[in-house]
């Protein structure tokens, strides 16, 4: 093996200490306030449809005219998964036509409903033609089909968008983001399922899971949900050959063809005022660099948008999410 360049061994040194800082306040980091899900005032039977295996949509909890919370009974999951739906305006269920779909997907410490608890993502969709989902992973975040079988790819990826195209005039244009953990599920999504997304975005994700340093947030995460760190793909240093074929560092061939958007901040401490989400904004840097520079050195292209400071946290996320919505919605045939 030759010996790393002085500056990328004080990287990775830089990576894994942080890494190694944060598992202990992982749980601060990813921890909202609150975790409410609204007040439904109409619950109905969900549409007498059926994903492929089986899976469907056992109730609707409207919270408005066009938002929607829908409870999934999910073979693949072994269980109901809530699902948060916004309708487009002049959406109907017999409709003669159909509405390209996006998915919004949660970081850890969160579920269904953060993208509409912690941003305007309501008004900002308000009169953009597209359905707009956002489907629970769990605590983690992390859509994945993890060792005790819970196959959150499965749901996300066939039963939740064969449902949405059986009962709720969902078209065949998909595109996906995702924040933090969600940014990994946004990636690792699209690559597993080729050809399924259009496009993806990340805004500051985790998309190089072998990275030193890595592995030790990841298991941070799990600790904080009471999870063993063998839980999801097995422990890393038993379990390699499974931690690279979810890896999306190693899987960017399969990416290749779908429009893409990184974005990460480099969390300088001290720049936005959040010292704990700067300090994970800052461990995830590294790891975030080397997967674009893999992209670019396969010749796979991407839009990126990397800053200095920022931090982990939704004022960002929300930022980026806004700023990518043009190349999302190009993908998805609509205007920006």
């Amino acid at each position: 093996m030759s010996a790393q360049h002085p500056r990328r061994r004080a990287a990775t040194r830089a990576a894994v200490a942080s890494a190694a800082t944060l598992a202990a306040l992982a749980g601060l980091v990813y921890a909202p306030d609150a975790m409410g899900t609204g007040t439904g005032t109409t619950v109905t039977a969900g549409p007498a449809v059926t994903a492929n295996d089986g899976a469907r949509v056992v109730s609707e909890t409207w919270l408005g005219d066009r938002t929607v919370d829908l409870q999934i009974q999910s073979p693949a999951v072994g269980k109901t998964v809530p699902t948060r739906v916004l309708l487009p305006e002049g959406w109907s269920a017999d409709a003669d036509r159909t509405w390209p779909v996006l998915y919004l997907l949660h970081g850890g410490g969160d579920d269904y409903d953060s993208w509409t608890r912690e941003t305007d993502i309501e008004e900002f969709m308000a009169g953009r033609d597209v359905i707009t989902v956002m489907p629970s992973a769990g605590r983690t975040g992390i859509t994945a089909k993890w060792q005790d079988g819970k196959d959150y790819v499965t749901f996300q990826a066939d039963e939740l968008a064969q449902l949405l195209q059986r009962g709720y005039r969902a078209g065949t244009d998909r595109a996906v983001g995702g924040i933090s953990t969600g940014g990994y599920a946004a990636f690792a999504l699209a690559a597993q399922r080729p050809g399924t997304f259009d496009a993806a975005a990340s805004y500051s994700g985790i998309l190089h899971t072998q990275f030193p340093g890595v592995p030790t947030l990841l298991t941070a995460i799990l600790a904080r949900e009471g999870l063993l760190a063998g839980a999801l793909w097995g422990y890393p240093f038993l379990s390699w050959s499974t931690w690279q074929a979810n890896n999306p560092y190693n899987q960017v061939e399969k990416l290749r063809g779908t429009s893409l958007y990184i974005s990460a901040g480099s969390g300088l401490l001290g720049s936005a005022g959040d010292l704990l989400g700067e300090g994970l904004e800052s461990a995830l840097w590294p790891s975030t660099q080397a997967f674009a520079q893999r992209l670019s050195s396969l010749g796979i292209p991407a839009q990126t948008h990397f800053y200095s400071g920022g931090s982990h946290n939704w004022q960002y996320f929300n930022r980026e999410f806004e700023r990518s919505w043009p190349m999302l919605a190009e993908a998805l045939g609509l205007p920006a």
